[in-house]
């Protein structure tokens, strides 16, 4: 056997090196394919000298585009679609066969279609070859010829051959990835909504008028599977809500699937409602289920509704009235049995009356509407809220977080634009900054509540008495430990009238226990 000329063995090298960088650029499976073929092409051309080398991927309906190219500009790649069967690439991929042209001024079926070749000036050589996976082309690799100066056309089949194989392989670790994360997010929800059941209308935190509205309205509604058009102002719990009509319905074991629809672009927007089919759009190398598949069975929470599109929001009321939809690049129908929960921010009557919300969509979804009052009209819930959350974020779960009476009155005065969201992340920072002493201070609070033109007493007398009466109360168990008979002692009450208020207020005597 004749020793390898120099040549040769540069060419040996080069290719060994770039099907390992290829290699290395394809391992992974949580990006997208697509990401890497435009790096895989730059490395061929590195390693070989190829002047033009493109991916091609077949899409649902069954076009071929041309996914990343190498040594074309925008508007050559725009023009590069075929249909199956249609020059050398459609051949290629209508046949799984390769293809080669070794001169392509005179061949008829080179279509030269992006017009990036002088076909009356250009002696060029052009190899296609197919991407195969479970017997099926999902698109082709094509280059003008690679090593022409030393190595037979037929290598650089061969080698191409092997870099389709690679990409196969890439597509089908990913689809095999992409399967078993959705079995293990499937079982994660299923799980998740069995321990939902145990999550109770008691958990909400306070005392106040307004929150006993809300939950005796919860507590009609879960049970039956009615729509539910969850109103408020940002930050005023409206998530909270859906998930205890959900944990508290029929279908508590069921998936209860979130989508906020603000937070989504608006070309995503009905993938991830409705999914969509491999090859559906520019990078779609495998199909995915939608947030309406994942909740069969259970609820679909859309958050944010108001800020869907027209046309989503035809969609949507089609899969509402007739409980089907197809995905996206698919035409076979899925039926679904899902409970809807909406929420929104926004004044739907006045987006229906300026033509920017569907009419017949706020009907269907306010069957049932549920109203969740602002913050500043819950005051006597403030307090309750702000140790709750104290406690939540204390570094010691078993050390009890003060609030010192002036920050109490600052908390109190203040009008809360963001609703129990704001004062969360308030009373987060304050414990941070209280330190080791587990009192939160005046000082510690935002300059902001120090401001104020006024600190008003609360609203109302009762308003005024439940607020001292409650924190009388808990400071009495606080100093006992926890002890109820000892602690109304203290307060001058008899243990049943003791009991009686600690239920008006929600106050649990066993968070005292260990604080003796």
């Amino acid at each position: 056997m004749p020793a390898e000329t120099e040549a040769e063995q540069r060419d040996r090298t080069n290719e060994l090196r770039l099907l390992f960088e290829v290699s290395q650029a394809l391992n992974g499976t949580t990006t997208e394919l697509a990401d890497h073929l435009d790096e895989t092409l730059d490395l061929m051309a590195r390693y070989t000298g190829m002047m033009r080398g493109a991916f091609y991927l077949v899409n649902s309906d069954g076009e071929i585009i041309m996914e990343a190219a190498y040594g074309f500009n925008q508007n050559e790649l725009k023009r590069a679609r075929y249909k199956s069967g249609e020059g050398v690439i459609g051949r290629v991929t209508a046949t799984g066969q390769a293809m080669v042209v070794p001169n392509v001024s005179k061949e008829p079926m080179f279509l030269n279609r992006t017009g990036a070749r002088d076909l009356k000036k250009d002696q060029i050589a052009f190899i296609c070859v197919p991407i195969i996976l479970d017997g099926g082309t999902i698109g082709a690799i094509s280059a003008d010829r690679l090593f022409a100066d030393s190595v037979r056309m037929e290598e650089d089949m061969r080698l191409l051959t092997i870099l389709a194989t690679l990409i196969a392989r890439a597509v089908a670790v990913r689809r095999d990835f992409a399967a078993r994360h959705e079995a293990m997010l499937e079982e994660n929800r299923r799980l998740q909504a069995i321990l939902n059941q145990n999550f109770k209308l008691g958990q909400l935190v306070g005392h106040s008028n307004a929150l006993r509205n809300i939950l005796e309205e919860v507590a009609q509604v879960a049970a039956t599977n009615v729509t539910v058009l969850i109103r408020g102002e940002s930050g005023t719990g409206k998530e909270m809500i859906a998930s205890l009509i959900h944990a508290n319905s029929q279908r508590a074991g069921q998936p209860f699937i979130k989508v906020n629809c603000a937070a989504l672009p608006e070309g995503l927007v009905e993938s991830e409602l409705f999914g969509h089919e491999r090859g559906a759009f520019t990078g779609a190398v495998s199909g995915r289920k939608g947030r309406f598949e994942m909740a069969h069975g259970g609820t679909l929470f859309l958050d944010e509704v108001g800020d869907m599109s027209l046309a989503t929001q035809a969609k949507l009321l089609r899969v509402i009235q007739e409980k089907e939809f197809e995905r996206l690049g698919g035409g076979e129908t899925i039926k679904v049995d899902v409970r809807i929960l909406a929420a929104t921010n926004r004044d739907l009557e006045k987006m229906a009356e300026e033509g920017l919300f569907r009419m017949d969509l706020y009907y269907r979804l306010s069957v049932f509407p549920v109203s969740l009052p602002p913050l500043r009209k819950r005051v006597d819930d403030i307090m309750d809220l702000a140790e709750n959350f104290s406690q939540k974020f204390s570094p010691d779960p078993d050390r009890q977080i003060h609030i010192s009476g002036e920050a109490s009155r600052l908390l109190l005065a203040y009008e809360w634009p963001g609703n129990i969201r704001e004062l969360e992340n308030i009373i987060e920072r304050a414990v941070v900054l209280c330190g080791p002493e587990g009192i939160i201070e005046a000082r510690h609070l935002p300059a902001w509540l120090h401001t104020q033109k006024e600190v008003p007493t609360p609203r109302t007398l009762d308003d005024a008495v439940n607020i001292m009466e409650q924190k009388l109360i808990k400071e009495a168990l606080e100093s006992t430990g926890g002890h109820v008979t000892q602690a109304a002692a203290k307060l001058g009450l008899t243990e049943r009238k003791m009991s009686l208020r600690m239920t008006k207020y929600n106050i649990d005597f066993r968070k005292y226990r260990s604080k003796k």
